[in-house]
């Protein structure tokens, strides 16, 4: 279990700093989206990196794990290291947010949920998501995403 802490003061102290990547996939003007299953939030699919990988082969993985796509990552949206946004996990870890969020686009593959971090996985349009429960990280990533700018925060 997980409880995300944003802006909060009565947030715990991070133990933790935990290296991770996200990927937005864009097909026919729609992202990709799962709908985690700890929060019921929607997200971009991503997790946190393996010892001996690089961001882009973490993304790829954890799209796969999630989604069933095999994906090529093509670009950057942006690095987020904001010491605001920590995660608490039951085990006691209570990690700073550090998330590098790339851009990549489907190979092969047909988008299905992947494991049990997941309970949907959708494409959305950016009017669509407007509406989707998501985390204010999220939002901001998306919005870096459309923007076009990149961001570092």
């Amino acid at each position: 279990m997980r409880k995300d802490f944003y802006n909060d003061p009565d947030a715990p102290t991070p133990n933790s700093l935990v290296v991770a990547a996200s990927a937005v996939i864009e097909e026919s003007g729609k992202v990709l989206m799962v709908r985690r299953s700890d929060s019921g939030n929607w997200a971009l699919p991503g997790g946190q990196m393996e010892l001996g990988e690089s961001l882009a082969v973490c993304a790829s993985r954890e799209v796969l794990e999630e989604t069933g796509l095999t994906v090529e990552v093509t670009g950057i949206v942006g690095i987020y290291s904001d010491p605001n946004h920590v995660i608490q996990y039951s085990d006691g870890e209570v990690r700073q947010q550090f998330n590098v969020c790339l851009i990549a686009r489907r190979t092969t593959g047909q988008a299905m949920v992947g494991d049990s971090e997941s309970t949907s996985v959708e494409y959305f349009s950016p009017t669509e998501i407007e509406s989707l429960s998501l985390h204010p990280t999220q939002e901001l990533r998306l919005r870096d995403y459309f923007s076009g700018n990149l961001s570092l925060l």
